[in-house]
């Protein structure tokens, strides 16, 4: 059974403003799934739908097999939510907050094991959430998502106001949920973060799904290469790109030759050349396309695709 499962769904405001437009996806369970999408592309939208916040207009979504609108309170019990724009009682403290996300998920966790979990001590858990920094308050709200071990977690930008510690964090907790089972949902705009845990990602850009695979196959479908960075002891003379099999791009400058490759083989034809042109090559470094980079490339592609259409932009 998946865990999410999303046909056609729709939201529109007034008669051409889309939130989300058409958006079909699965997510299986004991997956991590990376929603990635500029400011305003509706992943947050696509959320409150998954969660019965919104109605939306046409198509529809079901969550652990329970359909979003009908099975909202069955579904409630076997997710756990860290939203983006939570809101905590400011009076009560941080252990307060816990005991209540227990009694209300009817769960048995111990609160000291779960504030321990994501990082706030005794001290930090008796004061109040009012004093709370912003990361302290991520991290709270991360423990109240964790209460009762849910089936699937939500996480909207959950690394809001984190340090480097609280990021790891999140790694840990997202990598250690899916290890026994559980299935995330992990919708963040620092790419670097889903790049590190997740299995697939989807990209959401102006309410539409415009890619959605692993980051390999991201990287496949673009053809954007991978690359290999050669220092060497002298220039390169005569060195070009279409002298080159599975070569797409060549850069000499100076002592330093960066090339793109179509062709993971192609990288042994670069250095073979480097030499026949006289450069001893001191040092060699291969890197992959980022997250960010295929980020770009599909959103900018859409964009360019999507002008006048008449989508909400």
């Amino acid at each position: 059974m998946a865990a999410i499962e999303i046909d056609g769904l729709t939201k529109r405001y007034g008669h051409d403003v889309y939130a989300i437009n058409d958006l079909s996806l699965t997510v299986a369970e004991g997956e991590v799934f990376g929603f990635l999408g500029p400011n305003g592309a509706g992943k947050s939208t696509t959320i409150d739908v998954l969660l019965d916040y919104v109605r939306p207009t046409a198509g529809s979504a079901t969550v652990l097999g329970h359909d979003a609108q009908r099975g909202a309170e069955e579904i409630h019990q076997r997710v756990g939510i860290l939203p983006d724009g939570y809101s905590l009682y400011d009076r009560l403290s941080g252990r307060d907050h816990i005991e209540f996300a227990v009694d209300l998920k009817g769960a048995d966790d111990d609160p000291d094991e779960v504030l321990d979990r994501v990082s706030l001590d005794t001290s930090a858990a008796a004061r109040p959430a009012g004093t709370y920094s912003k990361g302290m308050s991520q991290r709270l709200a991360l423990g109240m998502a964790l209460v009762g071990d849910p089936d699937l977690l939500l996480l909207d930008e959950p690394s809001t106001g984190l340090d480097p510690d609280g990021i790891r964090d999140i790694r840990e907790i997202t990598l250690d949920h899916a290890a026994d089972g559980g299935t995330v949902f992990f919708s963040s705009h620092i790419l670097s973060q889903v790049e590190a845990v997740c299995d697939r990602v989807g990209i959401l850009n102006r309410g539409r799904l415009v890619a959605v695979d692993t980051i390999e196959g991201l990287r496949d479908a673009v053809g954007t290469g991978s690359g290999i960075t050669l220092t060497v002891d002298t220039p390169p003379m005569g060195l070009d790109a279409e002298t080159l099999d599975g070569v797409s791009d060549v850069v000499v400058d100076g002592e330093t030759v960066r090339v793109t490759c179509t062709e993971p083989l192609a990288k042994m034809v670069v250095i073979d050349a480097v030499r026949a042109a006289g450069s001893a090559v001191l040092d060699i470094e291969t890197h992959e396309p980022s997250l960010e980079d295929l980020f770009t490339e599909y959103t900018h592609a859409d964009d360019r695709t999507a002008s006048g259409t008449g989508v909400s932009r």
